[in-house]
């Protein structure tokens, strides 16, 4: 049965990279840039899952790690012609001024940074709990924010950067992805996995089992910033250009939005969500231009920021009529994809 799932697995990653081969020839610059976009948010909302759904932390920091791996992998990946060309009001620290390596190392480091600060955010931030830890992380990201807009020699201040290199595509992106979601699958289903379902659970009761609890928390907490740090660099080095506002709070919101959507505590979920909520973001956009719209029922002005108003509502509905999201805290695996066929199958032989 295993052996049967490992060869299911294999073929189901060879076939999404001949879709990836021909996606990559046949479609155009901006369906690939929201190809690409999915999967870094997939890799983001795993991240974030790991820590809120899995763990049952309620952290909303998740900001401040994605701007250390965007801003890491940024300034390791960049030539010293541009960041001359960037660092023009105050130049680059050395020796990041002259250093320049190839992309996989840089995101690499962008998530072990990512993870060695959220380890040292742990200590402290760690011992609370609820609606505390939010708060408590929250404002480490917005100190994150505030000391990459005021480290002009490091970061380039409000200036942000520009030029980065586009070195994200959809291999990379797809790629990084399928890997986090073997890596986060094979912790869940880990004795580390376990015992972090048991602290979502009921920390009393998994403490009194014997399981440590910052240990475990700072576990999740440091693996679920590294592949914040990691989606950061994607997410960079896609854009091309980054700055301190695109790091505020709104983005924690939308990938809290995909897992709450997903279900927290599904990996299937979060992967399904962060295409659905990434493709409809793109599909929605138009709401945000200021015109007449007349949908034969109904006509409307679009005004900026009505798209985010939409999916205000949407996770409202979410949180009202479908409490534990999509999936709730299921998987979809290939032993219930069998088991709904051969059901299937029996019913219509005794038809």
């Amino acid at each position: 049965m295993k052996k049967r799932n490992k060869l299911l697995n294999i073929a189901l990653i060879v076939i999404i990279f001949l879709l990836l081969l021909a996606a990559s020839n046949n479609l155009g610059s901006y369906k690939i840039r929201i190809l690409n976009l999915c999967a870094i948010y997939t890799v983001l909302g795993l991240s974030m899952n790991l820590i809120n759904g899995f763990t049952g932390l309620f952290s909303l920091g998740h900001a401040g790690f994605i701007a250390i791996g965007a801003y890491t992998s940024a300034l390791l990946t960049m030539s010293e012609k541009v960041k001359t060309q960037n660092f023009f009001m105050e130049p680059l620290i050395s020796p990041l001024n002259h250093i320049s390596i190839p992309f996989f190392p840089a995101l690499i480091l962008a998530g072990i940074i990512s993870a060695a600060i959220a380890f040292l955010i742990a200590a402290p931030a760690l011992r609370l709990k609820g609606d505390y830890l939010a708060i408590a992380t929250l404002g480490f990201a917005e100190i994150i924010r505030i000391v990459i807009n005021n480290i002009q020699n490091l970061t380039n201040g409000a200036l942000g950067l520009r030029g980065i290199p586009h070195k994200t595509n959809l291999y990379w992106s797809f790629g990084i992805a399928i890997i986090t979601i073997i890596i986060i699958t094979s912790l869940i289903n880990s004795s580390y996995g376990r015992a972090l379902k048991a602290i979502r659970e009921d920390e009393i009761a998994a403490e009194s089992m014997g399981i440590n609890l910052f240990k475990h928390k700072a576990i999740a907490f440091t693996v679920g910033a590294f592949f914040a740090g990691i989606g950061g660099g994607l997410l960079g080095n896609l854009l091309g250009t980054i700055d301190p506002n695109m790091f505020k709070f709104v983005l924690t919101f939308n990938i809290l939005l995909i897992i709450v959507i997903g279900g927290m505590g599904s990996i299937t979920g979060t992967v399904i969500s962060a295409f659905v909520v990434t493709i409809l973001g793109e599909v929605l956009r138009f709401l945000d231009m200021e015109k007449q719209f007349d949908l034969g029922f109904i006509s409307f002005t679009g005004i900026p920021g009505l798209r985010m108003v939409i999916f205000s509502i949407l996770l409202m509905i979410i949180v009202l009529f479908f409490r534990k999201g999509i999936m709730g805290t299921k998987e979809l695996t290939w032993d219930k994809i069998f088991k709904v066929f051969n059901k299937g199958t029996l019913e219509e032989r005794g038809k």
